[in-house]
């Protein structure tokens, strides 16, 4: 069948519009109907060659939609099924799975080369085999996927907000609730406001965090921060380690969350300084692989036993913790309404990065049409 979809041929060049052609699913596929899809920056790392990635690749990661047809040995989901993608899938038998941590499934490997297993490409096109981004490609009407890249949602659930749990809800919220380990009374910095950093702010909040300090250069972001659980906003962590002085007696904070568009090593070295003795820093957002950017004092971090901590998808276990987020949005403990700023079509992608690079969005949200 013909897909309409949003490819990378490029790095630096603008995203191209195409119509591909998407094979049958076979031995444990799904054609999924995409019918949202999340604007992560992490797609513009892609894009932007952040992050080396095989190309040709359909964009996105970030993805809700319906089942349309299964191939054989399909357990997980069935035709009309909604699910929520999972951006990193999780097989429940690797090492990693069968030990709680589905975040660092083995099958997710792949992901930046966007084939299924056994090198397998399920779209083609002018320029041959075409990868999906995180072996999902949301940015297309339909996608042939792996079943353990779905988590099945319940059918009440607006598909264009749970969207959003599909990558930047729990990959911020998590980072604070998992890797942070955020406990009732604890003061929190969170550096960059953006579909992760607001989840963060969210997360601590939720977790009974005392002060929540949100740290972003743009008002509309610490804005709403503020409105979702941030107790105190700054423009610069500069601006901001008197009060959290202040704040905590001189014992400085907890944990510092780390989701900036791009980490750099003064964003690392500002939350390391934001914490006191015990205190964690947590990384979330990226840069290229084989950038150098933690450089820190090591006696500091020995003496004052900190921590440094990598938090890949919030180290959430989709299966278990995607319903349990909408559980969550269901009961109106968290909001996902209110961080979508705006929706696209397919054909404006491009406008929809520009708008997140620019600072417009929290979150944009592509709408499928069919």
């Amino acid at each position: 069948m013909k897909t309409k979809a949003a490819v990378v041929y490029e790095t630096g060049k603008p995203i191209v519009i195409e119509e591909l052609t998407l094979d049958k699913p076979r031995e444990g596929e799904v054609l999924i109907r995409y019918t949202h899809a999340g604007l992560c920056h992490s797609d513009v790392h892609i894009a932007h060659g952040d992050l080396e990635a095989r190309l040709p690749m359909v964009l996105g990661h970030e993805g809700a939609g319906i089942i349309e047809e299964v191939g054989p040995g399909v357990t997980r989901v069935k035709v009309g099924d909604h699910v929520v993608c999972s951006f990193i899938p999780n097989c429940g038998t690797c090492r990693y799975c069968a030990n709680g941590q589905q975040s660092i499934c083995d099958m997710g490997a792949t992901i930046l080369d966007g084939y299924l297993p056994g090198e397998r490409f399920p779209i083609t096109g002018p320029q041959g085999e075409y990868g999906a981004m995180c072996m999902l490609g949301t940015f297309s009407q339909y996608g042939v996927i792996h079943q353990n890249s779905c988590v099945k949602v319940d059918d009440d659930l607006p598909l264009e907000k749970a969207v959003l749990v599909g990558c930047g809800v729990p990959t911020g919220w998590g980072a604070a609730v998992n890797t942070a380990e955020v406990k009732a009374g604890e003061t929190v910095v969170i550096m960059g406001i953006g579909g992760i950093g607001i989840n963060a702010v969210q997360g601590a909040a939720l977790a009974g965090a005392k002060n929540v300090i949100a740290i972003d250069p743009l008002a509309n972001k610490r804005e709403k921060a503020m409105e979702l659980g941030a107790t105190h906003a700054f423009e610069s962590a500069e601006l901001a380690m008197e009060t959290i002085t202040n704040l905590t007696r001189g014992q400085m904070a907890d944990s510092a969350i780390l989701t900036p568009g791009l980490m750099t090593s003064e964003i690392v070295s500002d939350g390391f300084n934001a914490v006191g003795k015990g205190g964690k820093v947590v990384l979330t957002g990226l840069n290229k692989l084989e950038e150098t950017n933690i450089q820190l004092p090591g006696s500091v971090l020995t003496l004052y036993r900190k921590e440094l901590r990598g938090s890949l998808f919030g180290d959430c276990n989709p299966t278990v913790d995607i319903p349990r987020i909408l559980g969550l949005y269901q009961s109106g403990d968290l909001k996902l309404d209110e961080i979508i700023t705006r929706t696209y079509t397919l054909d404006e992608v491009n406008e929809g990065y520009d708008d997140l690079l620019n600072g417009k969005n929290v979150r944009g949200v592509v709408v499928h049409e069919h």
